[in-house]
């Protein structure tokens, strides 16, 4: 199967799922453990921060009883809606642009299991969950246990091994009651135990709790995912993702053939920056409008594609980018003799999601009086104040390493030879080669940014 350029390293977060005063009978499980809190914790960014765990008896489960076909719907899923999001993302953002749907998907899964009504109907066609919830979530733990699989023996960036890593934690008021088929859900699924925190009375030192547990997931790339404010007294729960990538090039690049060269930009100026050089057999395509090539990381499971469109067409490419199209171009790729120049890149990117998956489809979900997640609680008095994204990406000889971050916050309320130097703007992606699953996707419209 073909591979896509993959930058894994992502912490994905449901911010807030905040009260309102509506309420209907339930009789729910009640979170009561007692949690010690003085002030905001003044460890180093990424060091621990010990609060008290709540846990589902259920565990995880490890063999999920769903179909290949059943896995594939959801990862062609959740592909559309990668590129429908960065539609949307591209609307307001001028300069680089990096994000994971994976992550993002993944934070959103966990809240949709909470989810009732047309707060569910809602998600469920904004997100392109097309499976029922009996499935869905099953298949996003098969999906997540044969990611965690790849790398076996492969290796990363600076000397070090391989990293993939993935982990998902829901964060709760430390006496709230929260419905046990939830808990259960989040147990079995995604790993997600209940970490108890003191939103009300410490909503500072819970932000810098979460922060840093962010952090020490992300290798310390993603810092602060949650900004000052983010969560206040009348936050309930969080939801939090976070993946970390660190892998080598199947063929590193030459340090010493690495110069100083021309990049265009789109406004028709030019910057200089650090151009990689290789010769060597790729999957790579020249077709009308772009050139498209596919670098594998050690391994083979994993790989990044860059697609560049050609001079002036970029913006036109752009717009009509779809997870479809995506696929024919890959499907497309044949195997090349090439001489490729590539930019050394660095470079981060940070997301409210809230006015993108709103316009995508999900309005209700942030609404203090429609919205419905009666699932976590019995009640209709909560909703998502905000969901944040954070993102890391850097490309060099060795490799590529990422990060990224996603809060959902929730409250009350031999052949041929040809040359591809990319020297003007284009779109990457990092994909699964299995699965086809997209963990990130990107632009780089100025590398020198």
């Amino acid at each position: 199967m073909k591979k896509i350029f993959l930058f894994l390293i992502a912490a994905t977060m449901v911010l807030g799922l905040v009260g309102c005063t509506r309420t209907v009978t339930t009789t729910p499980t009640s979170l009561t453990t007692p949690v010690n809190y003085t002030t905001p914790p003044t460890t180093p960014v990424g060091t621990p921060v010990s609060f008290k765990v709540v846990k589902s008896d259920e565990p995880r489960i490890a063999s999920p009883d769903i179909t290949d076909t059943q896995l594939s719907t959801l990862v062609s899923g959740n592909n559309n809606f990668a590129f429908n999001l960065y539609q949307s993302l591209k609307k307001n953002n001028t300069g680089n642009m990096f994000y994971s749907p994976y992550s993002i998907s993944t934070a959103l899964a966990m809240t949709y299991a909470g989810a009732a009504g047309d707060t569910a109907k809602q998600m469920s066609t904004a997100l392109h969950f097309t499976l029922p919830q009996a499935q869905l979530h099953p298949s996003f733990n098969q999906l997540a246990l044969d990611l965690a699989s790849r790398g076996q023996n492969a290796k990363g960036t600076n000397g070090k091994s391989f990293s993939l890593n993935i982990a998902n934690a829901l964060w709760g008021q430390q006496d709230y009651k929260i419905q046990p088929a939830f808990l259960n859900t989040l147990a079995q699924n995604y790993g997600a135990g209940m970490n108890l925190l003191d939103f009300i009375s410490a909503p500072e030192y819970s932000r810098v709790t979460i922060n840093n547990w962010v952090s020490s997931q992300t290798n310390n790339r993603i810092n602060d995912l949650l900004p000052q404010g983010s969560i206040d007294s009348l936050t309930r729960l969080v939801l939090t993702n976070a993946i970390y990538f660190d892998a080598a090039w199947q063929d590193p690049f030459a340090k010493e053939s690495t110069h100083d060269g021309t990049f265009n930009l789109l406004d028709g100026s030019t910057v200089t920056v650090p151009m990689m050089n290789r010769e060597g057999g790729y999957s790579y395509i020249k077709d009308t409008g772009y050139q498209a090539i596919e670098l594998p990381y050690d391994g083979n499971e994993i790989a990044m594609d860059i697609i560049m469109p050609d001079t002036g067409k970029f913006t036109t490419f752009e717009s009509a980018m779809t997870a479809e199209k995506i696929n024919g171009i890959i499907g497309s790729l044949k195997n090349s003799f090439l001489a490729l120049t590539l930019p050394k890149f660095s470079f981060d990117s940070s997301f409210s999601l809230k006015s993108a998956l709103s316009a995508l489809g999900m309005p209700i979900a942030f609404s203090e009086t429609n919205a419905d997640f009666s699932g976590i609680t019995g009640n209709t008095d909560l909703h998502i104040s905000d969901v944040v994204h954070k993102a890391f990406v850097a490309v060099d000889e060795e490799g590529t390493e990422a990060a990224a971050a996603t809060g959902v916050v929730i409250g009350l309320a031999a052949m041929p030879q040809y040359s591809m130097t990319v020297d003007q703007p284009f779109i990457f992606l990092i994909r699964d080669l299995q699965t086809n699953s997209i963990l990130f996707v990107g632009r780089v419209l100025n590398p020198g940014q």
